[in-house]
């Protein structure tokens, strides 16, 4: 069952990627999200860079004992910082294939909260 979840999956994840691409003006904020850990990517597809990266693995949001959503919201604002920190106010959300919900939606608010604009 979990290959037949993958593969739907993967396949959203290819069909969203047709329609969205990140540049180096608006890049793209990818989200990645395993069992227990959630990970956020400033990516320029132009030139193929990864610009800026947080995770829940990271010392200032692992060593907090808050929940998996909680941590979420975090990445999201931490993503967002860097990416202000870059100059860079404006991403194209990608959700990697997952629902917009629940972690996900998390680290999309936090961004927000944070500054960005998608």
């Amino acid at each position: 069952m979990s290959n037949v979840k993958t593969a739907r999956r993967q396949r959203i994840r290819f069909n969203i990627r047709t329609k969205i691409s990140g540049t180096a003006a608006k890049p793209r904020l990818s989200v990645f999200r395993s069992n227990a850990d959630i990970y956020a990517q400033i990516i320029d597809d132009v030139n193929g860079v990864t610009l800026a990266a947080a995770s829940s693995r990271e010392k200032a949001i692992a060593s907090q004992k808050v929940s998996k959503s909680e941590k979420s919201k975090l990445v999201g604002e931490i993503i967002a910082k860097k990416a202000v920190e870059l100059g860079l106010s404006e991403v194209v959300f990608d959700r990697s294939g997952y629902l917009y919900h629940g972690r996900v939606k998390n680290v999309a608010d936090g961004a927000r909260e944070a500054g960005l604009k998608f």
